[in-house]
């Protein structure tokens, strides 16, 4: 698998670099500024390649309510930040401007990242209205700009939202590898740090053939050897940060327990 090649380990981790708000956010504060979001972006990064993660997906996880057309300041934010980082990353990365597939893809073309995920398909209904994709234009916008190396990780599930018509799980495994080319398949839970379902996985797992499938939330070091038993690798966040909780920072404890779990699963592999 590509995994293996990019990550050099079986069923790597993914890490989650959770961005503070960025300006224009709501939850930017007054005393805010971008030179604090750097530096703890810089401590976050470091703590989690300290804890030995495999990979490291930067995404403005906190620019919450998320838009459905991102601000310029938003784009523009996450550049210099990867910016001022890359020279400290020592892992494969990749970038995600959540619910905005093609700013994720300028994005990466822009700081040479290896990876996107995103939620590149379907139609979905939430809190935030509906979304519907463009999967057409995003894929002629990542060949436009030469980016043939680029893996793109579709997200099979979104978080927190549903299709507005409810459809099976395999057959839409299905229809995205015949139609829309993805390098790899997340599987979600209902929300950020939500416990993903193993049997969804394998069902997922099951159909997907050669492209390989990650476990997209809610992965915990009492759980991650069950996950990664039925998945070819796993995106983490929430497990790294203190008490377990989003909202909070990452713990280099917590990250440390974590893979040391995973690397005593790996020899068994």
């Amino acid at each position: 698998m590509w995994t293996q090649e990019l990550f050099h380990v079986e069923k790597p981790i993914i890490a989650l670099l959770h961005l503070r708000a960025l300006p224009g956010d709501p939850l930017f504060g007054d005393g805010d500024t971008m030179e604090s979001v750097i530096e703890k972006a810089r401590e976050e990064l470091h703590a989690l390649q300290d804890g030995g993660v495999d990979g490291i997906l930067i995404a403005n996880e906190f620019s919450l309510p998320y838009e459905k057309k991102v601000s310029y300041v938003t784009v523009a934010a996450m550049g210099r930040i990867v910016g001022e980082l890359k020279s400290e990353i020592k892992v494969p990365f990749g970038v995600n401007i959540v619910s905005n597939p093609i700013a994720t893809i300028d994005l990466a073309a822009a700081t040479g990242a290896s990876f996107v995920r995103s939620t590149f398909t379907g139609a979905y209904i939430g809190e935030n209205g509906i979304t519907d994709t463009n999967i057409p234009e995003t894929l002629r916008r990542k060949k436009a700009l030469g980016l043939s190396d680029l893996k793109l990780l579709f997200k099979v599930n979104p978080e927190s939202d549903v299709y507005l018509a409810e459809r099976n799980l395999e057959k839409i495994t299905k229809s995205m590898i015949f139609h829309c080319f993805p390098d790899a398949l997340c599987v979600s839970g209902s929300s950020a740090g939500t416990e993903t379902d193993s049997s969804l996985i394998a069902r997922v797992k099951k159909v997907a053939g050669d492209t390989p499938v990650f476990c997209n939330t809610g992965c915990t070091k009492d759980n991650i050897a069950e996950k990664l038993a039925q998945s070819d690798g796993a995106c983490v966040g929430t497990a790294f940060k203190v008490d377990g909780k989003f909202a909070n920072f990452v713990d280099p404890v917590r990250v440390k327990e974590f893979m040391d779990v995973v690397k005593e699963y790996r020899k068994t592999l």
